[in-house]
C-alpha cells in the first residue's frame, strides 16, 4: 500500500514539472514575439516640414553707403551783403529757383560806369574817323602830310580798341550783376543754411551758403567679395542685375534698384570689388550718408529643393537631416547644402521634393527612431522676394 502511494506521488510531481516547463517555454515565446513586434526606444515627438521645389535667387551680400545723385555747395561769386533769402531749410527746389540775393547796387553802378565810358569812346571815335576821312582826301593834293594821316589812323584804331575794352567791362559788370542773384543750379533739396540775412560775404573766402542734394534718383555704393566677380560679369552680360537695399537690421526692405557701375579694379587691401547701384527713391526711403545692407541678385535657381534652414544640421562629416518614413520611423540622410539664405537651405542631394523632414526634435533622434508628428509652428522663411548669402 505504501509502495502504491509513493509511485503516485512521483507521477504527480513529474506531471507538475512538465506543465511548468511548457508554461515557461510558451511565456518566453510570447515575450520574444512582443519584442520582435515593437522597435526599441521611446516614441519621440517631432514637428516636420515638407521639402519644396521653388525658384531661389542667387544672392551676393554687401555693405554700402547711400550717396546723393548730385551734391552742390552753393557759394557766392561776388562780394556783398545778403539782402534777400528766398527759400526755407529743407525745401525742395528746382534748377533756376532763387536762393539768395546780394546787394546789386555797387554792381549796377559799375555797369553804368562802363556803359558811359563806351559812349565817350564811341563819340571820340566818330570824330577821329571824320578827321581821318578828311586827311585821306587831302593827302594826295599835298595839303596834308603822310605822317599826320598815319597818326590820325592810329588814333582811330586806338579808340576802337578802347571801345572793345569798354564792352568787356560792360560784360563783366553785367555778369557780376547776374551773380548777385544766386539761384539753384540743380533740382534737389536744400540743407542747413550757413548764413543769415544781412551778412557780408566775400567770394575769396569760399563760404558755403547752403548745400543742395539730389535724392531722386539716388546712388548706393557698396562692396562685394572678389570671388563673386566672375559670376557678376557673366550674368551682367546677359541681363541687368537687380540690387535690393535693406536697413541696418538686414530685414526691413528699403528699395529695389539696378546695378550701374562695376569698378575697374579690385581693392587689394580688402579683397573686395566696389560697385554702384541706382535707385529711383520716389518714396525717399534712402537718405544720403545712410549705411545699408545690399543684396545683389546674380541669377535664379530654377526648381531648387528647399527646406527650412534649421531642418538641416551640421555634423563632423557634413550636413545631415532626418526624413520621416511612412511607418513613422526616421532615416538619417547625408545632405548636400548648396546655399543658405533667409532661413532656407537649398539642397542639392539627400532630400527630394515632397519628403517630410524633421524640423524640431532632431537631437533626440537616431537612425530608425520611432516618432510622433506634432503640429508644426507656422513657417516664416521664404525665398520669394528675399535675398541672402552667396553660394557656398
Amino acid at each position: 500500500m505504501k509502495r502504491s502511494s509513493g509511485i503516485a506521488a512521483v507521477v504527480t510531481v513529474a506531471i507538475v514539472a512538465a506543465g511548468g516547463y511548457f508554461l515557461l517555454e510558451e511565456t518566453g515565446r510570447d515575450n520574444a514575439r512582443a519584442a520582435a513586434a515593437s522597435p526599441a526606444g521611446p516614441i519621440v515627438p517631432i514637428t516636420v516640414t515638407v521639402a519644396e521645389k521653388q525658384d531661389v535667387p542667387v544672392i551676393v551680400r554687401g555693405i554700402g553707403t547711400v550717396q546723393a545723385y548730385k551734391t552742390v555747395q552753393v557759394k557766392s561769386r561776388v562780394d556783398g551783403q545778403i539782402v534777400k533769402i528766398s527759400f526755407e531749410e529743407g525745401q525742395d527746389v528746382k534748377a533756376g529757383d532763387p536762393l539768395f540775393q546780394i546787394d546789386p547796387r555797387p554792381y549796377k553802378a559799375l555797369l553804368e560806369q562802363a556803359q558811359a565810358a563806351r559812349q565817350r569812346d564811341e563819340a571820340q571815335l566818330a570824330g577821329a574817323q571824320l578827321d581821318l576821312d578828311r586827311y585821306s582826301k587831302l593827302i594826295g593834293s599835298g595839303f596834308q602830310s603822310r605822317q599826320t594821316y598815319d597818326q590820325q589812323k592810329a588814333t582811330v584804331e586806338a579808340l576802337k580798341g578802347s571801345i572793345a575794352a569798354d564792352q568787356a567791362q560792360i560784360d563783366t559788370a553785367q555778369l557780376n550783376l547776374t551773380y548777385c542773384d544766386i539761384r539753384a543750379p540743380i533740382d534737389g533739396r536744400t540743407g542747413q543754411r550757413f548764413v543769415d540775412l544781412g551778412n557780408l560775404i566775400q567770394a575769396s573766402q569760399g563760404t558755403n551758403l547752403v548745400t543742395i542734394t539730389q535724392i531722386k534718383p539716388i546712388y548706393v555704393n557698396f562692396t562685394i567679395p572678389q570671388y563673386a566677380n566672375h559670376h557678376l560679369r557673366k550674368n551682367q552680360a546677359r541681363h541687368p542685375l537687380k540690387v535690393t537695399a535693406y536697413g541696418a537690421d538686414d530685414t526691413f526692405k528699403l528699395a529695389e534698384g539696378e546695378l550701374t557701375l562695376v569698378d575697374n579694379q579690385i581693392d587689394t587691401t580688402t579683397g573686395t570689388l566696389r560697385l554702384k547701384a541706382s535707385f529711383a527713391n520716389l518714396d525717399e526711403r534712402l537718405w544720403p550718408g545712410e549705411f545699408v545692407n545690399v543684396r545683389l541678385q546674380l541669377s535664379v535657381r530654377k526648381d531648387a529643393t528647399t527646406v527650412p534652414q534649421r531642418a538641416v544640421m551640421q555634423g563632423p562629416d557634413g550636413y545631415y537631416g532626418f526624413v520621416v518614413k511612412p511607418d513613422l520611423t526616421v532615416e538619417r540622410r547625408e545632405v548636400e547644402v548648396v546655399a543658405q539664405q533667409d532661413g532656407l537651405a537649398v539642397v542639392g542631394k539627400g532630400i527630394a521634393p515632397g519628403e517630410k523632414v524633421v524640423l524640431d526634435g532632431q537631437y533626440r533622434l537616431v537612425n530608425g527612431s520611432r516618432v510622433r508628428i506634432d503640429q508644426a509652428p507656422p513657417e516664416t522663411a521664404s525665398a520669394t522676394g528675399k535675398a541672402g548669402s552667396a553660394d557656398r
